[in-house]
């Protein structure tokens, strides 16, 4: 078969599946009762990596070298990374709700690739002489790789702001430091005991406690309730009543595997930055004679970098959990997207071959 047919036919295929897969995932959001809608996304993002994933390797074949040369490679090897952590991060939360905020993003670069960048920029051409390099393997894939993981927890904290309603709640999570593994505002008693103390704040215990449940007649109690605590509302400091509804058991458990699961996919892409950064300034002494240069693409590689460190610091140090960092890895989602992409639309540096303007 034509290498040059199958890759037409891959591209189209990746985005067509990319779309109903995120049709399937809104679906299941919208009807949660319909349990095989979490399999067919799951199935749909599987195969849409691996088509992806051919479309590469033909890609490589026909060309004799490692698909990564210009903007319509990279966006495909992005995609492809997108879907490959997606599928890791699902397992781990087994939650349809990292497909519905990752899905979506997938498909429209996907949409972006094959549709909107010209033809002329979609062909295999000759390597720059700066680029006919074992570090273009070593530097840029390392590169997409992070911004692949950087994006999925970046879109998964997005996801725990819209499902916190973007209240300052207390989690279990996996922070340390000062403040980590927090207690939750959960109480746990037996359930033949009157509970007697009064109830935490609702801001404390985002309006629900953890009874013990002694049923297995040995008296362990190893079964835990959570039931919901009733409060008086809070006055603040100016005497004013604010209602705050608290969130429902469900809600809290999503938002908590959320949260563990951004964090843990951040975890994994900021050492993969770290080692692209440094990878790449290798290649830069090789080719252009300095280590760094301050051209554009570096100086938001390291914008990022501080962006991240600032999140895992926050995290493994201060022990944050909630809501300040999710604002924070939000806010990183933007940087990512400004330094694989906004800086070939803002200005021409030396990172310029996926220049289309």
């Amino acid at each position: 078969m034509n290498l040059v047919v199958l890759q037409n036919w891959l591209d189209n295929a990746s985005f067509a599946i990319l779309f109903l897969t995120m049709l399937v995932y809104w679906g299941g959001a919208a009807f949660p009762n319909l349990p095989y809608l979490a399999a067919l996304g799951t199935a749909g993002m599987a195969i849409a990596n691996l088509c992806m994933a051919t479309l590469l390797g033909a890609r490589w074949i026909e060309a004799g070298y490692f698909p990564l040369s210009n903007l319509y490679e990279s966006l495909f090897f992005l995609t492809w990374g997108i879907t490959a952590v997606h599928l890791i991060a699902e397992n781990s939360s087994r939650s349809r709700l990292v497909g519905v905020v990752t899905s979506p993003v997938a498909m429209l670069i996907a949409a972006f690739a094959t549709l909107t960048l010209p033809s002329q920029m979609q062909t295999s051409e000759p390597l720059v002489p700066a680029l006919k390099s074992n570090w273009l393997m070593m530097h840029v894939s390392v590169m997409m790789l992070s911004y692949s993981a950087l994006m999925v927890g970046s879109l998964l904290a997005i996801a725990f702001l819209v499902v916190t309603r973007g209240q300052n709640i207390q989690l279990q999570g996996s922070s340390v430091g000062t403040g980590g593994y927090r207690s939750n505002g959960y109480r746990l008693h037996k359930a033949s005991e009157l509970i007697s103390q009064p109830p935490a704040p609702v801001v404390e215990n985002n309006g629900f406690a953890r009874f013990e449940s002694s049923s297995n007649g040995n008296g362990n109690g190893n079964t835990a309730v959570l039931g919901l605590v009733t409060t008086t509302p809070i006055q603040n400091s100016k005497s004013e009543i604010q209602n705050l509804e608290p969130l429902s058991p469900q809600r809290l458990s999503l938002a908590e595997t959320l949260d563990n699961i951004s964090y843990r996919i951040i975890g994994l892409g900021f050492p993969l930055l770290t080692i692209g950064i440094i990878a790449g300034g290798v290649w830069a002494n090789e080719a252009w004679g300095s280590y760094w240069s301050w051209d554009p693409k570096e100086t938001w590689a390291l914008i990022t970098w501080l962006v991240f460190a600032a999140y895992l610091h926050a995290r493994i140090t201060r022990g944050w959990q909630g809501r300040s960092p999710a604002i924070l890895a939000s806010t990183g989602f933007v940087v990512v997207w400004v330094c694989y992409l906004g800086v070939n639309l803002l200005g021409k540096g030396l990172h310029s071959y996926g220049w289309f303007f």
